[in-house]
């Protein structure tokens, strides 16, 4: 029999609660794009952590929440299914904020029958006289005989040892599912195009950053007499207006996307990248089950 603990940890919450930060932090490397606005997630992201007692293996869900509109009920279902198919349930709460979709996910959570961790985020922000209601709260979330609740921090990494040693508690002995130098499963493809998309959320407003799907049309790796990486990619929009935003005056909103999204690809590719990016209505995509399934938003 072996000693070995591996198996599937679905990390869901409400939006905002900083669940992908904390795939990327347990990780040690970016797998997830992140912001400060809600719905950022709209994937089923795999991050595989393998250390010599086992292997965890997340999936990064989008946020629990209750919507009508066709492509968060697509995401909605991809939370859904990851809480079916896990061997354990990572439910991330947010130390300070909490409200309608918070007790959504502690509903849709307690309805799974499976180990159940509990992890309240940011407590790096919860200030010394908020501590009694922080500890109240863990209190009140506590699942009893399923698992265990710890207040963490993905930003300064506080918890995370603990927490880590509790996932592997509730993980079946088994060998491992993929080979040691496994990150995650997402195509490097898949992953450029979502930090063009994550560069759109961190600097566009309003409906701006809901409205936009990325597709990356090119995508040439370095060779000897090309020491860097071309990327060619568009975001869409869904109405004029929207495209101007994001072009902005004479380019220069387009121009500031452009950079910050270079940047994040140069340091996550470890080399130079030429980027070209284009901005094209596609009229209503999200209402549109054929646009969401070829921009991947659908099964």
């Amino acid at each position: 029999m072996t000693n070995s603990k591996c198996g599937f940890v679905a990390i869901v919450g409400a939006p905002s609660v900083g669940k992908s930060t904390l795939l990327n932090r347990l990780l040690g490397e970016k797998v997830a794009i992140t912001a400060s606005k809600p719905q950022t997630t709209r994937h089923r992201i795999l991050g595989v952590l393998t250390e010599p007692h086992g292997q965890l293996i997340f999936w990064d869900t989008p946020g629990l929440h209750l919507s009508e509109r066709l492509l968060n009920q697509e995401m909605i279902s991809l939370s859904k299914a990851a809480l079916a198919d896990a061997d354990v349930v990572l439910w991330v709460v947010d130390a300070i904020k909490r409200g309608l979709d918070h007790h959504l996910a502690r509903d849709m959570t307690k309805a799974v029958n499976k180990p159940l961790i509990v992890a309240i985020n940011k407590v790096d922000k919860v200030p010394k006289e908020g501590q009694a209601l922080l500890d109240q709260l863990t209190k009140s979330l506590n699942p009893g005989s399923r698992g265990s609740v710890f207040q963490v921090s993905a930003k300064s990494g506080h918890g995370l040892y603990e927490l880590k040693n509790e996932l592997y508690k509730s993980l079946p002995p088994q060998e491992l599912l993929y080979p040691p130098d496994t990150l995650t499963d997402q195509p490097l493809r898949v992953l450029v195009g979502e930090m063009v998309r994550e560069a759109v959320f961190r600097l566009t407003s309003q409906e701006i950053p809901y409205a936009t799907a990325v597709t990356v049309e090119e995508f040439n790796e370095p060779f000897d007499k090309n020491p860097f990486y071309f990327i060619s990619a568009t975001i869409h929009v869904e109405k004029e207006n929207q495209k101007k935003m994001v072009i902005g005056h004479t380019g220069k909103s387009l121009k500031a996307i452009g950079q910050t999204a270079r940047l994040s690809l140069e340091k996550f590719l470890d080399c130079r990248v030429f980027l070209r990016l284009f901005v094209r209505v596609t009229k209503d995509w999200s209402k549109h089950p054929q646009k969401l399934q070829e921009f991947g938003y659908a099964e």
